[in-house]
């Protein structure tokens, strides 16, 4: 019997980590695109540059399933460089694996090309599921940029003729895990060190999905032919910021959380090379499609997922 192949493109990282580890435990045979091929390993790695033909190729014919991961990371400050990288590095991937989809004589039956809920407008108000359309930018947090981003790397999924697979957006939240790339242990520590209190407000409203249930949600997807277009991939409980660092703080057993104000996040930022819209923005995103198709989560509560990650600090993503 035929292993199924699931091709992980950009998958050297946490999202990418995590879904090797989850299918290799189903007995599929994972193949990581990356620009730095390791040698040795349990997980084939293929050599590929995001943005041009090559051997590559190769992996796609044939295989179960495509999860597009690349993209530059986020977490950075906005200079016009890094912008164009941001842009780039989605956009080009994701019209690469297109045509080298199209090029298949048995292509995959699905593609799921990463996408990200920070597409939705900033809101206090009623979440979001997939039927939203408001896709404008708000000045009170500076999202412009972002939203743009989204809008050219999902139109460029949408645009690709590939019509003998199913195409899958995945406008993913916050992810938390043990991963290198994850918030959690980086909120961990901001706890501990008695700087976990609000942030801003503290009324911004935070969309978040646990790393085991991110995997479920990726193989669900894959098997249920009836599900294309954008998914939320969001648990179906968002929280407050304020609400978030409080349970953070339980975690750590952390007596009291400093405040961190609109002005001192913006100082911070400014030092950690990273930007405050990633913290300011009201992202409340629920996931529609998820449970109107029966997917049942593992941790739809943050309580349940950090009391899970907390106790299982063994559940690291990464593949030795």
């Amino acid at each position: 019997m035929k292993i199924p192949r699931i091709i992980l493109a950009g998958g050297s990282g946490f999202l990418g980590q995590a879904l090797a580890k989850h299918y290799l435990s189903l007995g599929w045979e994972p193949v990581i695109l990356t620009r730095s091929p390791r040698r040795h390993g349990i997980v084939c790695e293929v050599a590929w540059d995001a943005g041009s033909p090559g051997d590559w190729m190769q992996e796609l014919e044939g295989a179960g399933a495509v999860v597009n991961l690349t993209g530059r990371t986020v977490n950075c400050r906005y200079t016009a460089a890094n912008r164009k990288q941001m842009m780039d590095s989605r956009v080009n991937s994701t019209r690469i694996l297109g045509k080298a989809i199209a090029q298949c004589s048995q292509p995959p039956p699905v593609w799921l090309n990463s996408s990200s809920a920070t597409l939705y407008r900033h809101t206090f108000g009623p979440a979001w599921d997939e039927t939203g359309t408001d896709f404008s930018a708000t000045p009170e947090v500076n999202d412009a940029f972002s939203v743009e981003v989204i809008r050219a790397w999902e139109r460029e999924l949408e645009d690709s003729m590939t019509p003998l697979t199913r195409k899958i957006a995945l406008r993913t939240t916050i992810v938390l895990g043990h991963g290198d790339n994850s918030v959690f242990p980086v909120l961990c520590r901001l706890a501990r060190l008695g700087l976990g209190g609000r942030m801003g407000s503290g009324k911004q409203f935070v969309s978040w999905l646990h790393q085991s249930d991110f995997c479920r949600a990726v193989e669900w997807l894959i098997n249920n032919e009836n599900i294309s277009g954008p998914v939320n991939l969001a648990a179906p409980h968002p929280l407050s910021n304020a609400e978030m660092m409080r349970l953070f703080r339980e975690l750590v057993r952390a007596p009291f959380g400093l405040p961190a104000t609109k002005w001192m996040l913006e100082i911070g930022a400014f030092f950690l090379r990273t930007e405050t819209e990633l913290i300011l923005k009201s992202r409340r995103v629920i996931p529609g499609k998820l449970l109107a198709d029966g997917f049942e989560f593992r941790f739809p509560t943050m309580r349940d997922a950090l009391q899970d990650l907390f106790l299982n600090p063994t559940s690291s993503p990464k593949i030795l």
